[in-house]
């Protein structure tokens, strides 16, 4: 299974190898499109609202977000409104803060939103265990250890291959390789994958896919240095300051628990609500008349 929350992927997979790749494609929804989903159907009917009264703006490190966003699938026919209507990059929010000269020493402090968002009940902002890119291959890497085999692994220790880009790790039981579970970061890497995958020498079980090389940190929208701090260096001091972020669980979170247990009560539903598709695009269509 390849991880499909990275729009540059997902569109390179549906352009360039299509019916071959999809199927090895995660379907579970991107982050952003997940809380697209929450805001306009489970957030709205809690408030009272139709989706189409909601304004979901999400802020992220991507410009292929936009494209994301802007796919049919992620469309609501019945009130004629996407699940988020508006991304904004990090680059963007810093150029719309220069604009318009924002002193933030002198603004008045106000209290995060806790409702459907990582703060605790004394305003701690909390992340995730895996790095800057969604962390999935250390969650479910731990979570198919201990469901599968019984094992309780606390540290991930990743072997470097090709590059920092493509690492893999395994889980060993009685000499024997149970669990292969690789990130390709970059479309250098993610090419190599590819050509694994056509000549079946891929034996991965999972592989966490990012079109960026280093993944969302180092993302194509992300904000521009200002010094000559070179590019790695700066990539570094990044990624140690969202590594001091205090992490949890996904299964510690009481607020997800509820949402689920009120929200999604059958299958159907929770195919619909958490779950997408992907489309092959045939090489000789015109991409200016495509419905991204």
């Amino acid at each position: 299974m390849i991880i499909s929350s990275c729009p540059g992927w997902v569109c390179y997979a549906e352009k360039t190898h299509g019916n071959f790749i999809l199927p090895y494609l995660s379907t579970t929804r991107s982050p952003q499109q997940m809380m697209g989903s929450l805001v306009k159907n489970y957030w709205a009917e809690k408030h009272g609202k139709r989706p189409d009264q909601i304004y979901h703006v999400t802020v992220m490190p991507c410009y292929d977000k936009k494209l994301e966003a802007s796919r049919e699938d992620f469309y609501n026919d019945v009130y004629q409104t996407r699940e988020v209507d508006l991304v904004v990059s990090t680059l963007e929010i810093e150029q719309m803060i220069e604009k318009e000269n924002v002193d933030f020493e002198h603004m008045e402090p106000s209290p995060l939103d806790r409702e459907l968002s990582s703060v605790t009940e004394d305003g701690k902002v909390l992340s995730h265990r895996g790095g800057g890119s969604g962390g999935y291959l250390d969650y479910v890497f731990r979570h198919a250890a201990k469901e599968l085999f019984g094992e309780e692994v606390t540290q991930l220790n990743l072997k470097t291959l090709r590059n920092q880009d493509f690492k893999e790790i395994s889980l060993e039981k009685d000499g024997k390789a149970v669990l292969t579970f690789a990130i390709a970061y970059g479309f250098r890497n993610i090419q190599n994958l590819v050509q694994k995958l056509k000549r079946g020498k891929c034996n991965y079980d999972l592989v966490e896919v990012m079109a960026c090389p280093s993944g969302c940190l180092n993302g194509g929208a992300q904000i521009r240095r200002e010094t000559a701090i070179p590019d790695k260096s700066l990539l570094q001091d990044v990624t140690e300051k969202y590594d001091e972020v205090p992490t949890r669980e996904p299964n510690e979170n009481a607020s997800l628990h509820s949402i689920l247990h009120e929200w999604i009560t059958t299958e159907e539903a929770r195919k619909q609500l958490l779950h997408t598709k992907f489309h092959a695009i045939e090489k000789n269509v015109n991409a200016l008349a495509l419905k991204w």
